[in-house]
């Protein structure tokens, strides 16, 4: 129940990130850039040390001396299952553009089926890190998730205030696009609870999922109007707060 209830809490700030949009149609590129910079980086300091290294661990405990290797496969299958599904939906980017098959689906549901496909397998590794059973860093990986999702839900409030959106239609449906966060969660948790066994192998699928979103689209984002320096000191400063606030709550 922890589980569900801080990824579907980690969601919901998604809401709270958009809440600006109510006072401001514009925020500079440049500051867009950096707070998503910045949310990249908690989420590489997460998948770092929330998954890959208690994924590592657990793995030695049920299967001495293979939990790396576990790790590496579930990785690898975590961002490969994340490009199918990629490829597979039609959704649009704001600042990318479109990807996936065509389709007569209206602009918004591309955005918001774009935003879906990123925010599940951070509900996912929210959820399989209270599955471990430690609180503390279930709580720090989701406290993380949260900060990280406040920006990106007003980088999607924004441009949906350019389309012609109201401004409370525009921060209702970026917490929305956060909801989807507590179903990762709910099947996250369960699995690894139910079969304890796969605990090592969920937390290396979720690093992967969330590893590949960070490279293939966060990242390119912060910098698809040229090179954005402040965007990469965001990376730093956001992957040395994670990193620092793991080790307190962890």
């Amino acid at each position: 129940m922890m589980g569900i209830l801080a990824s579907t809490g980690a969601g919901l700030l998604s809401g709270v990130g958009a809440l600006p949009a109510i006072f401001f149609k514009n925020v500079p590129d440049k500051v867009i850039n950096t707070m998503l910079g910045a949310a990249a980086g908690v989420m590489l300091a997460a998948t770092s040390f929330s998954l890959i290294v208690p994924g590592i661990e657990h793995g030695d405990t049920i299967w001495p001396g293979w939990g790396a290797y576990i790790v590496v496969f579930g990785m690898l299958l975590g961002a490969v299952v994340l490009d199918r599904v990629d490829k597979m939906l039609p959704h649009e980017h704001f600042f990318i553009g479109r990807e996936g098959p065509d389709t007569r689906l209206k602009k918004i549901w591309l955005f918001i089926i774009a935003i879906t496909i990123h925010n599940f397998p951070e509900g996912l590794a929210v959820g399989v890190g209270f599955g471990t059973g430690d609180v503390g860093a279930g709580l720090s990986l989701a406290i993380g998730i949260g900060l990280q999702n406040m920006p990106e839900g007003l980088a999607v409030a924004l441009p949906l205030l350019g389309l012609g959106y109201s401004r409370w239609a525009a921060i209702s449906i970026a917490t929305l696009t956060g909801l989807v966060e507590g179903v990762g969660g709910l099947l996250g948790v369960g699995a690894v609870t139910i079969f304890n066994p796969i605990l090592p192998f969920g937390l290396a699928f979720a690093a992967g999922a969330m590893l590949f979103v960070i490279s293939d689209e966060i990242i390119p984002e912060t910098h698809s109007k040229g090179k954005s320096r402040l965007a990469t000191f965001g990376v730093m400063v956001g992957f040395v707060i994670m990193m620092a606030m793991d080790n307190v709550l962890g």
